[in-house]
């Protein structure tokens, strides 16, 4: 399976104590610490590697990006992060389907909804 350079999904909720204990089970992060405006960041480990993590509060219709700057996570590709994050954040989370080509629409996304569903919507206009 083609492991990704970087993983990078979008929370339908930001809430940080649950976002940090996920992070802390997932990767052994440190609390996220604040970046900016409406900005946080905080470094994760795994098989000796380090994994920058950036979140970003609502940057797109209300959701927030949540990048994993690193191959080294334990998520190779960032539908598989997705579902992870939302099994433990109990929370829709959406990203990309895969890597994007000329000619691909930029407006297709993976949804996964904390009940297990989960498809190919367009967003923005996804009506969810």
């Amino acid at each position: 399976m083609e492991r990704y350079p970087d993983i990078e999904i979008y929370l339908a909720e930001t809430d940080i104590p649950r976002i940090e204990a996920w992070l802390r089970d997932t990767l052994d992060a440190e609390s996220l610490k604040p970046a900016g405006k409406r900005k946080w960041r905080t470094r994760g480990h795994r098989e000796h590697a380090e994994v920058p993590v950036l979140l970003v509060e609502a940057v797109a219709d209300g959701f927030a990006t949540l990048w994993f700057d690193s191959d080294a996570t334990p998520w190779p590709r960032d539908t598989d992060c997705a579902r992870d994050a939302a099994r433990h954040l109990a929370c829709e989370v959406r990203c990309s389907l895969g890597g994007w080509q000329p000619g691909d629409d930029p407006d297709r996304f993976w949804q996964v909804l904390p009940d297990g569903r989960e498809g190919a919507i367009h967003w923005p206009d996804s009506g969810q």
